[in-house]
């Protein structure tokens, strides 16, 4: 270990710097940047703790359950019975007659209001249900008890309409139609992606593997389960109390459900208390915000809507779940010559962002590794199952598990070693994608590396161990999908030196705030405790496009920077005429600013702010800045540059398979990433382990088990999440590349941690036992079909999770 906190690597995998890019590798060790002198105080590529730590440690954080109202009422909401059924008749009387009860609405009761992508979803259902999380009825009531009995109350009565909970079935002709008016399941969104000869290359092709793979639902798995608020003020102007990820966006959303109810030229404020988890799971509104706005509005009383674990399982969304064909091909010597991807995506009963998933799915489809000739196809169906939502990785984990997979496949088939496979097929720097995507820094082949020795590729294995290897790609500097994809600071500093950041950026968990004040802190010469971070309250915080696609960091911290530079150009200037000095020679650092060349001349900067604001037409220091990269919108062939910079990592893990059980358990687990610069590395090694406990979560354990549309494991004793006794050795080298393009050379890392886990975990277990698990997750039972199978019994059994007998081929 240097002295900087740098580790040095043997020759043969040491960094090369040349003109393209700098890469500095380093383990979980504190960070000094070298770009300046070490007697300074520095704040970038620190250690620091979570702003918020002690008081989530300390149970003061206020999250939407402990947020109350004077005469707030409790809102609940009522469920189908049925995955698809005609609603003959809605009887509330009984409901209403009930003690407590203030309000009773039905979806004939509310104006035409839809919600998602494809507007196709009311917040309450009328004429018929699609699914067994159809909203028919809700109520709301003094006392959360009296809302529950008042459900009860309610009479449904329904005709029940054939059913489709299979994708492939629902694209038949002749298979029910979930929406009539659409005329089809099959969505109207041409997933296409076609560059090169693909057909040609097949045929100069040495060697070529296809197989066909599957992932199933998984949810979030929030500790805070879901709730918001709503309250209009007798102007008919509404607050909601909401635990979004995108409060701008869902501020327009909320506007046209006050639009609706006919309301004109009224503001719509929304406040975010604290978050407890996200994971994309919030990047859309759900009807419970709409439901308890036309409560609220109908009871003229704040209204709260609260979900308990069951109803977060059943009325969230969940990962897109995907059937996967792929096919790729190389020539004699490993080089990748094509791929060719077909995709078939349960959309379930409405569209909400997990259709959009393919359009992140392309990344690394196209751009996973250089690939020539590409095609690909996507088709979402609507079925009767519950719908998906955005989730951590947005698309990439199931596209990366089939591509993944499908690369070991080929490089034993090519006879080629997976780790070097993969390095002759590695991404470099300064190369644009066959997709359009402008590739800035890439530190690809050092991750690979920087793995291959951790996991001990050359370490002798015992019988039933595995190594497996997998590498990911992912937008790293901002993700166009909207028009704009910006984020906006303001940013005031008080007479004593202390700095208010109002941004739009949402901290969620991840530490946004801490990696923000940072930022500014470095930038003005502060100490992180002069920082204070608002990012609650749409009245004050100016716009941002939300937390998702790993964009907060770059993004936010972009705009904060922004900001913070010109309020630092106003500091100097005054500085320097109060020193009688060139401002080129003023130096902000430890709350003082200094004279350069005479570093004894020096003033404080609350003595210097002081004089500003008390002196004849004095001036108190503000600054604004909005950030909107210069990236693009994917063009109707989908390419165009996604991202300002993308981030790389291979992700590397040792297991033991036991050939009686089939129980898999990682030895070790290794995930390098190419992160830019570490703003701070606690912070980002914690957003690795997440990612990395997540992903195995998903490869090995987790499923939302629907029978004929229904969730049957709605709880944590049912449905496997991981939890911290099953945390396993991860290591988490960080690779720098130092982004030009980035805040301080940072990238955003939030998702890369999870994307790659499933195949890595996979491949490991092929290497262990010769056995391919294409199905996710891979549970004991699979992993023992397959080894009967491999043993040469005809039948392997029949699938306990698909209820089918098993292809382990």
């Amino acid at each position: 270990m240097l002295a900087n906190g740098t580790t040095k690597i043997a020759s043969k995998l040491a960094p090369t710097i040349n003109d393209r890019h700098l890469l500095r590798i380093y383990d979980s060790a504190p960070f000094k940047s070298c770009e300046k002198p070490m007697t300074n105080v520095y704040i970038v590529g620190q250690r620091v703790s979570k702003l918020a730590a002690a008081e989530k440690a300390t149970g003061r954080s206020k999250y939407i359950q402990d947020v109350t109202l004077p005469g707030m009422l409790h809102g609940k909401i009522l469920y189908s019975k049925y995955p698809h059924a005609r609603i003959v008749n809605i009887d509330t009387s009984r409901a209403k007659k009930l003690q407590g009860v203030r309000v009773v609405l039905t979806g004939e009761d509310i104006p035409a209001i839809r919600m998602g992508v494809y507007k196709d979803n009311p917040p309450l259902k009328a004429g018929k249900v699609r699914s067994y999380r159809d909203e028919v009825a809700a109520v709301a009531a003094t006392d959360p008890a009296i809302a529950e009995e008042a459900l009860n109350l309610i009479e449904v009565t329904y005709e029940a309409l054939p059913a489709v909970f299979d994708p492939e079935t629902a694209m038949q002709k002749d298979a029910p139609l979930v929406h009539e008016a659409h005329k089809t399941n099959i969505l109207k969104m041409p997933w296409k992606l076609h560059y090169g000869d693909v057909d040609a290359a097949r045929k100069e092709a040495a060697h070529i593997v296809e197989d066909r793979f599957s992932a199933t639902w998984v949810t979030h798995c929030c500790l805070g389960t879901s709730g918001s608020i709503a309250d209009f003020d007798y102007d008919n102007h509404l607050t909601v109390y909401s635990n979004t990820q995108i409060p701008s966006l869902a501020q327009k959303d909320f506007l046209g459900t006050v639009k609706a109810l006919g309301l004109k030229n009224r503001r719509v404020r929304v406040v975010k208390p604290c978050i407890g988890g996200a994971f994309g799971s919030k990047l859309d509104t759900y009807a419970y915000e709409h439901v308890a706005i036309l409560l609220a509005f109908h009871a003229r009383k704040p209204v709260r809507i609260l979900f308990d674990r069951k109803e977060e399982f059943i009325a969230t969304s969940t990962r897109q779940p995907a059937i996967m064909d792929i096919a790729q091909g190389c020539d004699e010597n490993g080089k990748l010559l094509f791929r060719d991807i077909t995709m078939i995506l349960d959309n379930g009963a409405y569209t909400s962002w997990g259709a959009t998933t393919p359009s992140v799915m392309m990344m690394p489809i196209s751009t996973l590794y250089r690939v020539p000739n590409v095609r690909y196809q996507a088709s979402c169906v609507y079925t009767n199952n519950t719908y998906a939502q955005a989730m951590r990785g947005y698309g990439n984990p199931q596209a990366t598990f089939a591509i993944e997979s499908s690369i070991d496949m080929l490089a034993r088939a090519a006879g080629i070693d997976p780790v070097e496979f993969r390095r002759i097929n590695a991404n470099q720097p300064s190369e644009v994608s066959p997709q359009g995507f402008r590739i800035t820094t890439c530190g690809l082949t050092e991750c690979i590396d920087r793995v291959a020795h951790e996991i001990g590729a050359d370490d002798v294995k015992k019988k039933g161990e595995g190594i497996g290897y997998a590498s990911l790609i992912h937008v790293g500097g901002g993700a166009r999908v909207y028009k704009s994809d910006g984020c906006g600071t303001l940013m005031k500093i008080n007479d004593y030196g202390k700095v208010d950041v109002f941004t739009g950026a949402t901290d969620m968990g991840q530490g946004a705030d801490t990696v923000i004040a940072q930022l500014v802190a470095e930038e003005l010469g502060l100490h992180i405790d002069d920082i204070h971070v608002i990012h609650t309250d749409t009245d004050v915080c100016p716009w941002d496009v939300g937390a998702h696609a790993s964009r907060t960091t770059f993004i936010a911290g972009n705009s904060a920077l922004g900001a913070a530079k010109k309020l630092k150009e106003q500091i100097v200037k005054i500085a320097s005429q109060t020193l009688d000095v060139d401002p080129q020679q003023i130096e902000l650092n430890d709350r003082m600013a200094i004279f350069r060349e005479d570093t004894e001349k020096n003033i404080d900067l609350g003595k210097l702010l002081r004089k500003t604001h008390f002196s004849p037409g004095g001036n108190m220091l503000m600054a604004e800045y909005f950030y909107d990269p210069d990236n693009e919108n994917l063009g109707r062939d989908f390419k165009g540059n996604l991202s300002m910079t993308y981030t790389f990592g291979t992700h590397g893990a040792r297991v033991k398979v036991d050939e009686e059980t089939g129980k898999v358990e990682i030895l070790n687990y290794v995930a390098a990433h190419d992160v830019g610069r570490a703003i701070n590395p606690m912070l980002l090694e914690g957003q690795v382990y997440g990612g990395v406990m997540m992903g195995i979560g998903y490869a090995l354990t987790e499923q939302v088990q629907l029978e004929k549309g229904e969730i049957m494991n709605p709880n944590f004793r049912d449905y496997k999440v991981l939890t911290a006794k099953d945390t396993v050795p991860i290591e988490a080298p960080i690779l720098e590349t130092t982004d030009p393009d980035g805040p301080y050379g940072a990238k955003g890392i939030g998702e890369p941690g999870c994307v790659p886990t499933a195949p890595a975990i996979a491949n490991a277990i092929y290497d262990a036992v010769g056995v391919r698990i294409k199905d996710l997750p891979i549970t004991p039972e699979r992993v023992l079909a397959a080894l009967k199978r491999k043993k040469g019994i005809d039948s392997c059994g029949i699938d306990p999770l698909t209820e089918k007998e098993y292809d382990c081929t």
